[in-house]
């Protein structure tokens, strides 16, 4: 027999799930500052008293949907920032990271293509680029790069990486995450010679 907070758990989680999945389909075609928790409600089948027991307002929970992705981000950049932290000799490639950072994009593939899309959240877009500089700063001391350089470096690796990752997505996903990894990982190593 289940235990009563296993029902609730799973409850919330169907909720939540819905309420997800109904937000990201507007999110196609309108600003999260156009969709209302009715209109969302309506979408997805509950009703509105039920959206409140979980989030104040639709961008109470576009911020909650946001920091649960980068806690799961996070851990990745953790564990591959640590595995490489562990070796002796400087990085020359940051292809197993690019795959993990592809690979947890694709299983969460409709919340991220409305994040980023033409009515997703800039603030997403700018905070995975922070996230992503902040792991990286301590491997810029594995090459000659001067201040002025890693910073120019960086800007071009991440703003290149984001819009790989748009076109990807607006293109249907051609490739798949192993091949767009280490088509990034490509360029981010040719890059590197004009800059060292």
């Amino acid at each position: 027999m289940k235990k009563p907070e296993q029902t609730v758990d799973r409850r919330v989680r169907k909720t939540r799930k819905l309420l997800l999945d109904g937000l990201t389909e507007l999110m196609m075609t309108k600003d999260v500052s156009d969709i209302s928790v009715k209109e969302l409600s309506d979408l997805v089948d509950i009703n509105r008293g039920t959206f409140y027991l979980h989030y104040r307002d639709v961008f109470d929970m576009l911020n909650k949907v946001e920091d649960e992705l980068f806690e799961r981000f996070n851990e990745i950049l953790d564990k591959d920032f640590q595995d490489v932290s562990s070796h002796t000799e400087p990085v020359t490639s940051p292809l197993p990271l690019l795959k993990d950072i592809c690979n947890f994009l694709i299983e969460n593939e409709k919340t991220v293509r409305a994040l980023i899309g033409p009515h997703g959240d800039l603030a997403f877009v700018n905070r995975l680029k922070d996230l992503v500089r902040q792991h990286m700063t301590h491997l810029w001391d594995s090459y000659s790069f001067d201040v002025k350089q890693s910073e120019y470096y960086f800007s071009f690796i991440i703003s290149g990486c984001v819009g790989l990752l748009e076109t990807w997505f607006n293109t249907g996903l051609q490739q798949t995450p192993d091949e767009l990894a280490k088509l990034a990982n490509d360029l981010i190593c040719c890059s590197l010679k004009f800059f060292s």
